[in-house]
């Protein structure tokens, strides 16, 4: 038997005397015998019945026997199929018998009569032949297939499995010399190469190609050119060309003179000069460029932080942020994809710049900002305690860690966040006094320990513990103002062992009555203690007033628990004191934590010796108290300040045409006015004990500084009384009018008798005002007129009296519906009067025109004298009355013209853009006068909006944390149809600042337009108003609020969580309400008013949230079981 089947058939005896050479090929030890019986022991047995098959056409017994094995063979198949339901795990080993009977078509070997009949047993089955059964040339070796294949019919060529396959090893053939043959075959690759598609416009390639930098398409005269080699379709000019006409002459091929002359010479068959194709500017490489540059930069001079950070920002060029009011998913979710990697790369170059600086703290801080995306957060406060344990003495990173301590819910407490503050402020005290050797002071440490108090006192107010607030509040004045001389020397340490016994001596405190100070107390200890004389005779001035208690019994129980909680909110923020003419002991209280120990306080203390900074923490406790005054709170803590929508308000009662009045530091709570979303609040007055209160603040406030100072503490205190007036006004309450209106005006009448105010012109203008208020024009103008003729023939050179005549003028022209031209000439008079420099004289008759004429000439050289020196208050005013006084004499043109002027003329400075809100710089106030006017005059008059809308938007770009320009423009936009400009814009203002003023406003004015739209659609009222409905303002919204909450800021902004439950709520989603408020209080678990939005949202969850709000140590005046005691007396 050879070894290949294929030449089974030939002899080897007769081959021997011929292929002696080639015995190799041979096996001998392979025997057909052998491999037959071992093949027939896999096979399974054939039953008797089966009948044989004969291998020839021709042969007698397959055709009589053909016609009764039809309906075996039918059974056989049948069984077959079963066998292969059966067994479909042992396919890969069978062979179907088609592809047998094909596979031997080119046999050529002459089969043996035993193999014959071996396979005449096993085919009956199978239905095969093997090669090695075939032996001698007995017959034909061939087996005629009558079943037509239809396939190779219609195909070209042979079903691919019905063609052997082989593997080539090598690329040589056995038996031929190398030296003198050579095959060569051809490269055939049987790995199917997957057809790549055409990437899609969404894919990241094409996202890629479309933002990179488009090639230069020049603009071609003619549409002939070839689209295909230039890459784009060519762009026509759209201009055409003077020498080139349209259409060509009449001819006979073109009769109708439609075809140019370029398309009748080409039906010619001529053809004009081919102009030259415009090679196109390669791609844009700039940001390549950019990162190859920074890496040289920071290679060479590793040291340089400022370019670390640069580089490090410069990240975010590289992806394409998506607008704020996108509602795309997969673009979101593509952008943080995006994000991670970016925020991946600035962690590495952030490892890179600390290994090359280990001592800057900047980079620190970066990096850990940059971790809070990937690590734990017990991985994270290790890291801080490591950070702050290195740097003590640097108070920006102590703000840092006090925020990120405040915003870890798993962690949280009251206590241990009040304690990180009064070790905080203790370590700060030790570097600033220098008994930390370890470490220098930083410059600014002090006013950064000022900002670290005011941050510590609001978050004790926010967390309802207001007691302890206002406690700091008063042990701070007392340590700075109070301090007795003694001890001025000493360190801040042995200072606060020295204060403990005065707090802790019953002495009263700074507010209350009877307050002395510390000085004074101590200064009598020493001589024996005071005097204490009872005077029985002295009747009590204040009523007891009523006690919290429930009015009605049948409202829902969580409704009762928020009024009692919010009434002794408003009533019990004062820290209670034994009053010892009623011998009451600490025994006596019933609330154990309205009074506050020195334990709760004396950490927080420390020196204050900057005169500004004593003025100004006197502003900040009357600003805590709801006194509206010019406090400025610092920019990184403003935005964990706002919590209340009082920035959306707009007070038209009181808008002028130039100032506009204002509650100083709106958006962020006062003490006492804790409420939640849906309730009525009141931000200005207090209660009776309050106002109290804040009167003995004002006149112990009086002995503690200079005299310029005190007249500015009298302003602030008529200022307080005024703005009670204007609440007045505004809820239109006749009865409180009244009486507010006479204390007021006995306060001020007061104030004015002291000597040192008889002549202060800021008291006098507030005082006039409070007449023009209350009705008492005549009386007003008395005022007004009595205070210009205080101060001589001084004119324009008096700051004071420029601002009160601008003032004046400003009312006159207010009240002027009845009387224009009358209102108009009173106004005129007083302000050429004021550039006129000579006595003063009330208004009887208009004044010539020579006067105004003369008043313009000395406004125009006192603007210019201004404009050359530094940008203070006093270019403010004389820019606001010459503007009023051009508006009144010329025209609204005039007027605008020199705010141009000014804003052209004075730059703003670099740190300007970005001042803390309640602080505004001389041209930001001249920027908000310009867009007042301008809302002014097109309310009395016709005129195009375009002018405001540009003034707004240039203003806006300067000054983007600007309430007051923001809430202008909302205003202003509201009133058109084109919502996507003012979208588009709001979107670049935010892009160009982190500012949250731009999420915050535009939430606004889309809530507002959806109302708008919601009224429409409901069709209560019956107007008809011309809005088409807009789909998809819900998802918009959404999409504000979480791109908003996103930034490192928003996340902590209570005001941000608060709208966006009060907007879920609102679409009645209560289990999304429910999983917002908890992710909000993982943001800000200190804030009570998310507790109390969410017992009014989910009432039926009381329970919980009040545990909730015990475990994190808030303020829970009421329990819950006093109020069942209540409902059941």
């Amino acid at each position: 038997m050879a070894l290949f089947p294929a030449f089974a058939g030939c002899s080897s005896a007769d081959a021997a005397p011929e292929q002696t050479g080639l015995d190799w090929l041979t096996n001998r030890s392979f025997t057909t015998e052998d491999a037959l019986s071992l093949h027939q022991r896999g096979r399974p047995v054939a039953s008797p019945s089966d009948t044989v098959t004969p291998l020839s056409s021709n042969d007698p017994k397959r055709q009589t026997s053909k016609s009764g094995s039809s309906d075996s063979e039918e059974d056989g198949r049948k069984k077959r199929k079963k066998k292969k339901k059966k067994h479909k795990k042992h396919k890969k080993w069978k062979r179907s018998s088609e592809d047998e009977e094909h596979s031997i078509r080119d046999l050529k070997n002459t089969p043996s009569v035993d193999a014959v009949k071996v396979d005449s047993q096993g085919s009956a089955a199978g239905r095969s032949i093997w090669l090695d059964e075939v032996q001698s040339a007995q017959g034909e070796m061939f087996r005629i297939d009558k079943k037509a294949d239809r396939a190779n019919w219609e195909y070209k060529s042979l079903y691919r499995g019905d063609i052997a396959r082989y593997k080539r090893r090598g690329h040589s053939c056995l038996g031929i010399d190398s030296k003198k043959q050579q095959i060569i075959w051809e490269a055939t690759n049987n790995k199917k190469t997957p057809q790549k598609r055409a990437d899609r416009y969404y894919c990241r390639a094409s996202v890629q190609t479309m933002r990179a930098k488009a090639e230069l398409v020049s603009c071609t005269k003619d549409g002939g050119a070839d689209s295909a080699s230039c890459g784009f379709i060519p762009v026509k000019d759209c201009k055409p060309d003077p020498t080139v006409s349209s259409s060509g002459p009449a001819s006979w091929l073109n009769p109708l003179g439609v075809y140019d002359n370029s398309t009748a010479m080409w039906l010619q068959g001529k053809g004009g000069p081919e102009s030259p194709t415009p090679v196109s500017e390669p791609r844009d490489t700039s940001i390549l460029e950019k990162v190859e540059d920074y890496n040289r930069r920071v290679r060479e001079n590793p040291g340089d932080i400022k370019m670390w950070m640069e580089f490090v920002s410069f990240q975010d060029e590289l992806i394409h942020q998506p607008s704020m009011y996108s509602t795309s998913e997969s673009e979101m979710d593509s952008h943080r994809m995006s994000l991670k990697m970016v925020l991946e790369k600035k962690l590495s170059i952030l490892e890179r710049a600390i290994e090359s600086n280990p001592s800057c703290t900047e980079l620190k801080l970066a990096r850990l900002r940059l971790c809070a995306e990937f690590w734990e957060s017990a991985a994270l406060l290790k890291e801080w305690q490591k950070l702050i344990f290195l740097h003590p003495n640097d108070p920006q990173l102590w703000q840092k860690y006090l925020q990120f301590s405040q915003g870890q819910f798993s962690s949280f407490s009251v206590s241990k966040v009040n304690t990180i503050y009064g070790k905080c402020l203790s370590t700060l005290s030790a570097v600033h006094d220098g008994t930390m050797l370890s470490h220098p002071a930083m410059p600014g440490t002090e006013h950064s320990m000022y900002s670290i108090f005011l941050q510590q006192c609001h978050f004790l107010r926010q967390a309802g513990h207001s007691e302890k607030a206002v406690s700091l509040f008063q042990a701070i004045i007392d340590f700075t103002f109070y301090k007795p001389d003694s001890v001025k020397d000493m360190t801040t340490k042995d200072q606060v062992e020295f204060f403990e016994p005065f707090w802790d001596s019953g002495e009263p405190r700074f507010g209350e009555k009877g307050a002395k100070g510390w000085s004074s107390w101590m200064r009598q200890q020493e001589r024996g203690g005071w005097v204490v004389i009872n005077n029985l005779d002295e009747e009590e001035e204040d009523d007891e007033e009523d006690e919290i208690g429930i009015k009605d019994k049948s409202r829902p129980r969580p409704e009762i628990w928020l009024n009692l909680e919010c009434a002794r909110e408003a009533r019990h923020w004062i820290p209670w004191r034994p009053d010892s003419a009623k011998k009451q002991t600490e025994e006596d209280c019933e609330d154990p934590e309205r009074q506050i120990l020195f334990d709760d306080i004396g950490s927080s203390m420390f020196k204050i010796s900057s005169a500004e900074l004593k003025f100004q923490i006197m502003l900040s406790f009357l600003q805590f108290l709801g006194v509206p005054c010019d406090s400025r709170l610092p920019r990184t803590s403003l935005y964990l300040f706002l919590d209340n929508t009082s920035i959306f308000d707009h007070n038209f009662f009181h808008e002028r045409l130039l100032t506009s009045y204002e509650f100083p530091l709106s958006g962020i709570s006062t003490i006492g006015h804790l409420d939640t979303m849906r309730r009525g609040r009141e931000e200005i007055g207090q209660c009776k004990e309050g106002e109290c209160f804040i009167q003995n603040i004002f006149q112990s406030a009086m002995s503690c500084f200079n005299l310029e100072e005190k007249m500015k503490l009298s302003v602030v205190w008529l200022q307080y009384e005024i703005a009670k007036v204007v609440r007045c006004l505004q809820g239109k309450h006749k009865k409180k009018l009244k009486s507010q209106g006479k204390r007021s005006k006995r306060l001020a009448k007061g104030l004015l008798k002291e000597t040192m105010n008889r002549n202060s012109l800021a008291l006098w203008k507030e005082y006039a005002l409070l007449e023009w208020l209350l009705g008492n024009t005549e009386e007003a103008r008395k005022v007004f007129d009595a205070a210009i003729g205080l101060t001589g023939n001084q004119g324009l050179k008096d700051r004071t009296l420029r601002s009160l005549c601008l003032l004046y003028a400003e009312l006159e022209v207010k009240t002027g519906a009845q009387s224009e031209h009358e209102a108009d000439s009173r106004a005129v008079h007083i302000l050429t009067s004021l550039a006129e420099s000579s006595p003063y004289v009330p208004f009887k008759w208009p004044l010539p025109a020579v006067s105004i004429l003369k008043a313009r000439k000395a406004y125009e050289r006192m603007l210019e004298d201004s404009l050359k020196l530094s940008a203070d208050s006093a270019l403010v005013t004389i820019t606001a009355c010459f503007a009023l006084f051009q508006y009144l004499t010329v025209g609204i043109d005039s007027a605008v013209a020199v705010f141009l002027q000014v804003s052209e003329s004075v730059a703003p400075s670099a740190g300007e853009c970005n001042k803390p809100q309640g602080w505004w710089s001389p041209l930001q106030a001249v920027t908000v006068m310009h867009t007042n006017l301008l809302k002014y005059h097109m309310k009395v008059s016709v005129y195009p909006r375009a002018p405001l809308r540009e003034a707004l938007m240039a203003a806006l770009h300067l000054y983007p944390n600007n309430f007051t320009l923001w809430r202008a423009f909302i205003q202003f936009e509201s009133k058109s149809h084109n919502v996507s400009k003012a979208r588009r814009f709001i979107d670049s203002v935010r892009r160009a600042t982190d500012a949250l003023e731009p999420y915050l406003f535009a939430i606004q004015a889309e809530e507002e337009r959806k109302k708008l739209v919601e009224s429409v659609q409901s069709g209560d009222t019956g107007h008809v108003h011309a809005v088409i409905p807009e789909t998809g303002l819900s998802n918009r919204i959404k999409a504000l609020f979480e791109r908003g909450l996103s930034t490192e800021q928003g996340s902590h902004c209570l005001l941000f969580w608060r709208m966006y439950l009060r907007f879920v709520v609102s679409q009645g989603h209560q289990d999304r309400s429910r999983g917002l408020f908890y992710k909000a209080i993982q943001s800000c678990p200190w804030a009570k008013v998310l507790y109390l939005d969410a017992i009014e949202y989910f009432p039926d969850q009381l329970q919980e949230i009040i545990d909730l709000m015990t475990e994190k140590e808030l303020r829970v005046r009421l329990p819950l079981e006093e109020m069942d005691l209540l409902l059941e007396d």
